[in-house]
């Protein structure tokens, strides 16, 4: 099984990344919907199209508004939108507002409400993490294969979502700062390096993918990969494109 990195900043692209987005093609499942969104035109292989987004800080959903070319000669019979309800109505209310987007999406919206039932015999799980205006992470596992997504908050190897990580094949996990600006990463409601290669050592995860990187830099390597593999050797960075077999 494969997904593949179609964003891996946050707040803004910058020249070398896009806003978070990652893609499950043979399955048609997307996580977040930012910038990088557009990228899945090309990437839609499946009559179906199911978006799950963690939260709806705009980095992470405005990648909704490109639906119109993602389906353009991608015909599908559906296209579901997941998340919390008070999320998913500040998207239709405010995003969609008829003053900035004047055509309806041509997609349904369902409300979280316990474990999904995923394409290919799988199941995804949503829990909390903390994170201003609250955000979820997510877990997906299919026979043989699981992938946990955590985007958008302070990582701790004690914070109780680790526990929800437990022993997964792939933990892709936001990784904003390096580790000097740890206080300023407190105070948005992000992570550095260290405290994510904690928790991925503390789960027992096989692999970790580290992403949501810092977009005011340009560079392949923003927050120290080499800091991060000190902890837990299994750690590589995400980038535009990357595609991951779990």
């Amino acid at each position: 099984m494969r997904v593949v990195v179609l964003g891996s900043t946050g707040y803004h692209p910058n020249e070398i990344r896009h806003t978070a987005c990652l893609m499950i093609p043979e399955l048609g499942i997307v996580l977040d919907a930012g910038t990088g969104m557009f990228r899945v035109r090309d990437r839609l292989v499946t009559e179906e199209l199911l978006i799950f987004l963690s939260h709806v800080h705009l980095d992470h959903v405005f990648g909704l508004t490109f639906l119109f070319d993602v389906l353009h000669q991608r015909p599908t019979k559906r296209v579901v939108v997941y998340g919390e309800a008070a999320k998913l109505a500040a998207v239709q209310e405010h995003l969609l507002h008829e003053l900035l987007f004047p055509v309806k999406l041509p997609c349904e919206y369902r409300a979280l409400a316990g474990d999904v039932d995923l394409p290919g015999g799988g199941r995804l799980n949503y829990f909390p993490v903390d994170h201003p205006g609250a955000s979820v992470g997510f877990r997906l596992e299919w026979p043989g294969h699981s992938l946990a997504y955590v985007t958008d908050t302070t990582a701790d190897p004690a914070a109780g979502y680790v526990e929800q990580l437990r022993g997964v094949d792939l933990l892709i996990h936001e990784c904003n700062f390096d580790d000097s600006l740890r206080e300023h990463a407190i105070l948005t409601g992000h992570s550095t390096t260290t405290p994510v290669a904690q928790v991925a050592r503390a789960a027992g995860v096989r692999r970790l993918v580290l992403t949501h990187l810092n977009s005011i830099s340009n560079e392949v390597d923003p927050v120290g990969l080499d800091v991060a593999r000190a902890i837990f050797p299994q750690t590589w960075l995400a980038t535009d494109g990357l595609e991951l077999e779990f």
